[in-house]
């Protein structure tokens, strides 16, 4: 009998979510999960962006870093989006940091302090 319980609960708790989880032997413990919670998108003019050329770890190749970006990953990915379009290149924006393939530090300072981006260096 005590499987076929087993077998119930498990099905009302996904498993996945639970996944390398210590487990109380308490049997009143109720597990929780807790949800990281996004951080507000600061205002444009309270950015402090950092843009710099990196070329170590890339074979060889240069890219245009931005960091110091705080906010939402969607409008990291928005600001991502738009500077890959206007410097016509690929890359990628995550943790924070966005990523434009090539040269582009000069383009990449204008752009941004064209968007309102007044705190950047």
């Amino acid at each position: 009998m005590s499987i076929h319980l087993s077998k119930i609960h498990m099905k009302n708790n996904d498993w996945k979510e639970r996944l390398n989880v210590v487990y109380s032997t308490n049997p009143d413990f109720k597990y929780e999960n807790v949800e990281k919670e996004e951080t507000k998108t600061l205002d444009k003019k309270q950015q402090k962006l950092r843009v710099n050329i990196e070329k170590k770890g890339r074979s060889g190749k240069t890219v245009t870093l931005i960091n110091g970006f705080i906010g939402t990953e969607n409008d990291l990915k928005e600001l991502g989006r738009l500077l890959k379009s206007k410097c016509g290149v690929g890359g990628s924006a995550k943790d924070g940091e966005i990523l434009i393939q090539g040269e582009f530090k000069q383009r990449v300072i204008e752009l941004l302090k064209a968007e309102g981006y007044t705190q950047t260096k």
